[in-house]
């Protein structure tokens, strides 16, 4: 089988590549930079050069496939370059999606979010679930219309799309918040804001088995939620330290009443750039629960997860490498700096706030 791939260099990407290569098939993978066009050769892609955004660089790269994954996306919190978010995860999926479409690719899984749902409010929710807004990131928002003004009216119009929809995914070689809170949990937090805050967890490996899964079994026009168990931060942080020893943080905030200094976070980032767990969308999603079950995957697709402490281990393995390779960098040095400093400040407007009340 040749298979298209878009975001074969990110994250989940890199393991759908692998994997199809593994069982023997032939990668067509779209690179926008030479470091990425590396890294897919190194894995045996044959790359093509080209971007999402535009329809005449794909057409060469996706010409005669007999599967297509659109993966790639814009995926950050509270990044200066926000505005890219719509022209990429819309405007680029319309392309993509369009373009597979007209050349009669037999079968499309587009990568799409349980973020779709936005801030799900303690429910366990499903594929039949749906709301529109508020989100509260421009990734949340984006994605919802890409998944529903996008990928869905294709459905309608014909195209063999079937859509994955991944919760949260963590793994060595994960830069995202979840990545970033265990490194940071790692390195000695001493304060916990968003404590409430719940998402799911499930393993790199397994969500790119689950592309694949949805390619050979998925039913075209259907979605299927790829997602772990969804437990609360508070909860999260003690299972960290009780795998690999580590204290817990001792002061530990809600969320929710932290949301009101998320303007302020915005100040202080224009003028001290802190690690986007600390910027203003961050801020405003402190307490939010992304949560979803992943039922109809299992039963459809007989799709599996690990088990979470055997995923964690090793993704623990993997920073605990990364963090000896890099503790001579004065960049990490001072990102660590900023970090404990937000966590300082918020705690600070958390205890004024309170006195206040009283």
């Amino acid at each position: 089988m040749k298979a298209f791939v878009t975001g074969g260099s990110g994250f989940i990407g890199q393991h759908v590549v692998q994997k199809l290569l593994a069982r023997g098939d032939e990668v067509h993978a779209l690179a926008r930079s030479a470091e990425s066009a590396n890294l897919l050769r190194r894995m045996g892609a044959t790359v093509f050069m080209g971007d999402i955004t535009d329809s005449a660089s794909l057409r060469p790269a996706m010409a005669g496939c007999d599967v297509v994954f659109h993966i790639a996306a814009w995926y950050k919190l509270g990044a200066a370059d926000w505005m890219q978010a719509e022209a990429i995860n819309v405007g680029g999926t319309r392309r993509v999606l369009r373009l597979a479409h007209e050349l009669g690719i037999p079968r499309i899984v587009y990568t799409s979010t349980i973020a779709v749902f936005g801030d799900t409010q303690g429910q366990l929710v499903d594929e039949t679930y749906y709301k529109e807004g508020p989100f509260l990131t421009e990734y949340d928002r984006t994605k919802w219309l890409a998944h529903y003004k996008v990928a869905l009216p294709l459905i309608e119009k014909g195209a063999p799309i079937v859509i994955v929809m991944p919760g949260g995914v963590y793994g060595p070689g994960d830069t995202s918040f979840i990545a970033q809170l265990m490194r940071m949990f790692y390195r000695g937090l001493p304060a916990l804001p968003g404590s409430d805050l719940t998402v799911t967890y499930a393993h790199v490996d397994d969500i790119a088995q689950g592309h694949l899964l949805a390619a050979d079994k998925g039913k075209v026009g259907e979605s299927y939620i790829l997602a772990g168990p969804a437990i609360p931060l508070n909860e999260m942080v003690d299972f960290w330290a009780h795998l690999i020893g580590r204290k817990p943080p001792s002061v530990r905030l809600a969320g929710r009443p932290l949301r009101k200094f998320a303007p302020f976070a915005g100040a202080v980032n224009s003028l001290l750039p802190l690690p986007s767990l600390f910027s203003e969308e961050a801020i405003a999603s402190l307490g939010a629960s992304y949560m979803a079950r992943s039922d109809k995957a299992r039963t459809e697709l007989g799709w599996t997860t690990r088990p979470l402490q055997t995923g964690l281990l090793e993704t623990f393995d993997w920073i605990a490498r990364t963090e000896q390779e890099n503790a001579p960098a004065h960049r990490e040095r001072k990102w660590a700096g900023y970090a404990l400093l937000a966590a300082a400040v918020l705690f600070l407007l958390w205890y004024l706030g309170r006195k206040k009340k009283k």
